[in-house]
């Protein structure tokens, strides 16, 4: 077998080359596979328990009934009272907050990646039980809020107590939280597809066999179990026209205006959660002002308070006029901005589907197309994908949440263009914009690592020079150490076997020991720490940093260690000055000589006279 290098030279490739894998693969992959199988359903039942809770809560706050019928706080016939109420909701919040934990403020999203990325994957079971209870009194008591949010956070607090209890490694409990946070928005939305991708674009940062098998199989569970005790079918279905040309070039003004309304959303969001840090007051009590601009809202806009999800039907069907529309929008977006950046806790995903449908049943009477009902559809995954910056799982949760098949290209070309407008216009989204203000920034970019595209024999050097064992150790610091030294550590090998790496430090050190007369004799029984040439270069350097080594012998296999090359730091730099130059230097191989084809249209003599020239 042969292997084509960088510099483009062919050679035998070592017979470990042979085992190399497309993926990473370990025996401990079935048994967090069957653990999410758990996590998945406790998810579900989580999901079940936290939307009985809105509805407990809707009815105590706004029915003074203890029951759990579904029921819209719009129905209430409290009058003024009803503006207080959200704001009593945001006063218990505020207080479970201040002496329960702080975990339970925001939408979750953010508090599950910061968990993920700066914790360790480690989330407590305060915030297991504190999170679903205080969600379920922020939306119960009018707050303008969706309940992914708050599902994704119990979810995966389920997830990592559930890693915690056993022993997993960081990255394993980082897979447990993202399935059990994504089997609880499969659970509310029954979007499975759509769960995966939020994992894959949002929470996993990566894309490994480890972490997506586990999240797909705590999706799957939760999709089979939700139909035996959430109901089944799509949560909204829908049934378009499929698009001519003119609809789908009407997509791209679409993408534009949904970025333009999240940059505005996400902007002021921010605004207002500054403004609440600058009050004379302590935080606990921000919830509770919030709760005020939301029952004020509330008494104009009955309908904006709440899920809203019977509102999200009838902005997909245009069962409302355009001024109830408009009204319904701006009350909803107002209450929500100023209700989240209080601190409260509640979700995202279905503000900005009220958000998004809303404005795409407003310019939609403008835009191409036979079919109204395809704009406010078009529009809510626009918002969705470009506030979020996940565009292919706002496609597939559009398409999920309807089923609707003919929309497929226009939810995408419209979801695409508002991703682009966001990244160029917003530094980051709504969810890491939360996570910078904390000190801490996420760059979202994947990409291979470059030193995963290179095996060890790729860059090592072939040319070794090696230290005898048998040498004595004086004569070895003379001849190696001494003024003509060429290296600053040197292989130990006896009889064409590595015993390890030594230095000068290491050898001045052995000769102080009266026992040591060679080198060998400095070297134990425990195995050299050494390179494969079949191994890739990521895993030498992450080896290097953990053992604080700058090169390491590499041998033909482990057993009988006969050395081959070494390996060193900077050799592992090359694949990354390869991949800038890959990045940024500019290039053109192809031209096209428009004097060439004249020349063909023109006499020889005519060309031989214009090349003399």
């Amino acid at each position: 077998m042969t292997t084509m290098h960088v510099d483009g030279s062919q050679r035998d490739a070592p017979a470990s080359q042979d085992k190399r894998r497309d993926f990473a693969a370990t025996g401990r992959l079935p048994a967090i596979a069957a653990m999410a199988v758990v996590v998945g359903g406790a998810s579900t039942l989580m999901a079940w328990v936290l939307l009985h809770l809105i509805r407990f809560f809707t009815n105590l706050f706004f029915f003074q009934s203890l029951s759990d019928r579904a029921v819209s706080p719009a129905a209430n016939t409290l009058g003024a009272w009803a503006i207080v109420v959200p704001a009593i909701g945001g006063l218990i919040i505020g207080l479970m907050a201040r002496f329960g934990t702080e975990k339970i403020r925001g939408h979750g999203i953010p508090e599950a990646i910061e968990s993920i990325l700066f914790g360790q994957s480690r989330m407590s079971l305060k915030v297991a039980i504190l999170k679903p209870l205080s969600s379920g009194i922020a939306i119960g008591s009018g707050g303008p809020f969706g309940a992914e949010g708050p599902i994704i956070m119990t979810g995966g607090a389920f997830g990592s107590l559930a890693g915690q209890f056993f022993h997993l490694t960081g990255a394993e409990r980082k897979t447990l939280l993202v399935a059990g946070a994504v089997a609880g928005m499969t659970a509310v939305f029954g979007t499975p597809i759509a769960a995966v991708m939020l994992a894959v674009e949002l929470l996993l940062f990566e894309l490994r066999p480890r972490s997506l098998l586990p999240v797909a199989i705590a999706c799957c569970v939760s999709a089979a179990l939700r139909p035996l005790i959430l109901g089944g079918g799509a949560l909204f279905p829908l049934q378009t026209a499929s698009a001519d040309l003119p609809t789908l070039a009407a997509c791209v003004l679409a993408g534009i205006a949904a970025g333009a309304l999240s940059w505005t959303v996400s902007t002021s969001l921010y605004k207002v959660e500054d403004l609440f840090a600058h009050l004379p007051i302590h935080w606990m009590w921000w919830p509770a002002l919030g709760g005020l601009a939301v029952g004020v809202g509330g008494w104009f806009q009955p309908r904006a308070l709440g899920v809203g999800y019977d509102v999200i039907g009838d902005l997909l069907h245009n069962h409302l006029a355009l001024a109830a529309v408009l009204a319904l929008v701006v009350c909803k977006a107002l209450m929500w901005v100023i209700a989240l950046g209080s601190g409260t806790s509640g979700g995202v995903l279905a503000p900005l589907l009220i958000m998004g449908a809303g404005l795409g049943a407003l310019i939609g009477p403008l835009l191409p197309g036979s079919d109204a009902s395809l704009w406010p559809l078009v529009f809510m995954a626009a918002t969705l994908g470009g506030m979020m910056r996940a565009p292919i799982m706002a496609v597939m949760f559009a398409l999920e949440l309807t089923q609707d098949i003919n929309a497929l290209l226009p939810l995408l070309i419209a979801s695409a263009v508002a991703y682009g407008f966001t990244v160029l216009t917003m530094p980051r989204s709504i969810l890491t914009e939360k996570i910078a203000r904390r000190g801490h920034h996420i760059y979202r970019e994947y990409g291979i690592d470059p030193l995963e595209r290179h095996a060890v024999d790729e860059l090592m050097t072939h040319d070794v020079v090696s230290l005898r064992g048998d040498a004595a150790i004086a004569s070895a610091i003379d001849e190696y150490f001494g003024p003509l030294q060429t290296h600053r550590a040197y292989p130990v090998v006896v009889d064409g076997r590595l015993l390890g790496m030594i230095d000068r430090e290491g050898l001045i050190a052995g000769a102080a020991r009266p026992s040591a007369r060679r080198v060998a004799d400095l070297f134990g029984a425990n195995v050299p720490i050494m390179a494969l040439p079949g191994e890739d270069c990521r895993t030498i350097a992450t080896r290097l940093a953990v053992h604080g080594l700058e090169r390491l012998p590499v041998v033909a296999d482990a057993t009988s260690r006969r050395l081959l090359g070494i390996i060193s730091r900077s050799d592992l730099i090359e694949p990354s000055r390869a991949l800038f130059d890959e990045e940024h230097r500019q290039e053109r191989f192809l031209a096209l000589s428009l004097r060439g084809l004249n020349g063909r249209m023109r006499s020889p003599a005519s060309v031989r006279d214009e090349d003399s020239a």
